[in-house]
């Protein structure tokens, strides 16, 4: 059979399969078949303080170019290889779809690997990784990596979001499409009875969970560690460092510290900077194929995606996303909570994630053990792609399976994905 025609044969078989022939319940989960769709290396760079961390003299296309190197090296991928990026950014111009481009040829790839970026809000980096697994999955391209990057120190303010013409400023659901995720945040914490106390005692356990981790060298397997050119805010002078862990982990929180920080949105308010997310740099990276070609490549498996699912809920409740998108994740996996070792919920602030754990009934323990974006940051772009990396580290250190990442997004929205370590 000539190469054309073999390939013509895959397509077919492709176009021929839907979801609904992925098997169902955590048995059929567990199975392994030649079509699983396998993560073979997920890494990322530290995740940094915007503007004050090591990454704040750092450009988004440069994170990206160390984040995708790093991939190749530690994957042993040959490049030519890979046939399509997918990068998810929220605040470059145009997603930077440019820079992003070039740097993927920085980093190594040959012309003949096609890049594109997205947005979709806090979800980006997952939905990168999603539109990757699908188009393998259905016979697009037969490997391809899923990445996300931001850069919050030189990007981030009021210019991320545009004017509103006249007719989206009177349609009253269109214009809570803007208004800001603290400002609403502030009133769902509110209108959901969700103390102050509560939030904190939730920061505090994040920041606590991320510091054992770190001390632990928890993460150590995921950092690709990036030498930058940094200024000394204190002095100018531009120095050359080794950027190898999360700054933004502050050691010895408390609530009783926490309790002292003024809020942020709204005078007697419950949300501050130590019970939100952090404003933060940092890239992420994913590399997708079929279990068979990772086979016939010789790579080792990491673990496998399962499915995904994405959701619509009101713009002013943002932030109860993963409430609903994590039950028709898990019923498209055909699995209940109970079978779920392991959660990775994105925690854009303690409000949300508290009230999603708590609505969903999950078990505390195994929601972010190793602690979230209150304590180690959220660029934006990146943490969907970052959550895999750091869900699949954490269940082969327990020796567990099933794990599911989410989180909400702004606008009002929800993703969440399952996966299974191999």
């Amino acid at each position: 059979m000539s190469k054309a025609q073999d390939r013509l044969s895959q397509v077919q078989s492709h176009l021929a399969s839907s979801e609904v022939d992925i098997p169902r319940g955590k048995e059929g989960i567990l199975q392994k078949s030649p079509d699983d769709i396998v993560v073979t290396c997920a890494l990322r760079t530290p995740i940094t303080r915007g503007g004050k961390g090591g990454f704040k003299d750092t450009a988004a296309p440069d994170l990206l170019v160390h984040t995708l190197s790093s991939l190749l090296t530690r994957s042993r991928i040959d490049p030519s290889l890979v046939e399509d990026i997918s990068v998810g950014n929220v605040l470059a111009p145009g997603s930077g779809a440019t820079e992003f481009r070039a740097a993927a040829l920085v980093a190594g790839f040959p012309e003949t690997t096609a890049l594109k970026s997205l947005n979709r809000q806090c979800s980006s980096g997952l939905q990168a990784c999603v539109d990757i697994a699908n188009a393998i999955r259905y016979g697009m391209i037969d490997i391809g990596i899923g990445a996300g990057v931001e850069s919050m120190s030189s990007q981030y303010g009021p210019g991320a979001v545009s004017e509103f013409s006249d007719l989206l400023e009177n349609h009253q659901e269109a214009k809570n499409c803007k208004v800001p995720m603290g400002v609403l945040s502030e009133q769902m914490a509110s209108d959901r009875e969700i103390t102050r106390e509560v939030q904190d005692a939730f920061a505090a356990r994040s920041f606590q969970r991320a510091e054992a981790a770190q001390k632990a060298g928890k993460f150590d397997e995921e950092i690709a560690p990036m030498k930058v050119k940094w200024v000394d805010p204190k002095t100018d002078e531009e120095k050359e460092i080794v950027v190898d862990k999360d700054d933004g982990i502050r050691s010895g929180m408390t609530v009783e510290s926490l309790a002292k920080i003024k809020p942020a949105f709204k005078e007697r308010g419950s949300i501050h900077a130590g019970n939100a997310s952090q404003v933060s740099d940092g890239a992420a990276a994913v590399l997708l194929m079929k279990r068979s070609t990772a086979k016939r490549l010789g790579q080792k498996i990491v673990g496998k995606f399962v499915c995904s699912s994405v959701v619509g809920v009101k713009p002013l409740l943002m932030g109860i996303g993963p409430w609903k998108a994590i039950p028709v994740a898990l019923e498209k996996a055909g699995i209940g909570k109970e079978e779920v070792d392991l959660w990775e919920i994105n925690e854009a602030f303690a409000s949300q994630c508290v009230w999603c754990t708590k609505e969903l009934g999950l078990d505390e323990s195994k929601v972010n053990p190793n602690g979230g974006a209150i304590a180690f940051g959220h660029p934006l772009g990146c943490t969907g792609a970052r959550q895999v990396s750091t869900l699949f580290n954490e269940l082969g250190r327990t020796g567990k399976k099933v794990g599911v990442t989410s989180m909400c997004v702004g606008t009002g929205m929800g993703m969440a994905a399952v996966w299974v370590k191999e």
